[in-house]
């Protein structure tokens, strides 16, 4: 294996009841990294999140720790705050059992 995307790729092909999970960890860190990104681009600490949030500081630390998976509104509310926008875009895969329940 050269790198970490190989062997991720690897692992959801050999061990298939992984990939779901797999996929959503890559997905919680790349929005848990993008906060992160632009909290630090913007120069703010987590405190100065927590206050434009109106959250607390530990549920910032832990969420960008990965501890804690913020609902849909207070992810919202800290994408707002830090001039972000969530979208969303349709998975290829993820159509088909959807065409194939019709």
């Amino acid at each position: 294996m050269d790198d970490w995307s190989e062997y991720l790729n690897c692992l959801k092909a050999t061990h298939v009841e992984l990939e779901n999970d797999i996929e959503e960890a890559e997905a919680l860190a790349s929005i848990v990294g993008a906060i992160v990104e632009q909290r630090q681009n913007l120069a703010l600490s987590q405190s100065d999140l927590a206050k434009l949030c109106g959250m607390s500081v530990s549920s910032i630390i832990k969420i960008e720790s990965g501890v804690l998976s913020p609902n849909l509104s207070t992810l919202l509310n800290i994408f707002r705050k830090l001039g972000l926008k969530l979208s969303v875009t349709t998975h290829l895969d993820a159509a088909r059992p959807l065409d194939a329940a019709r």
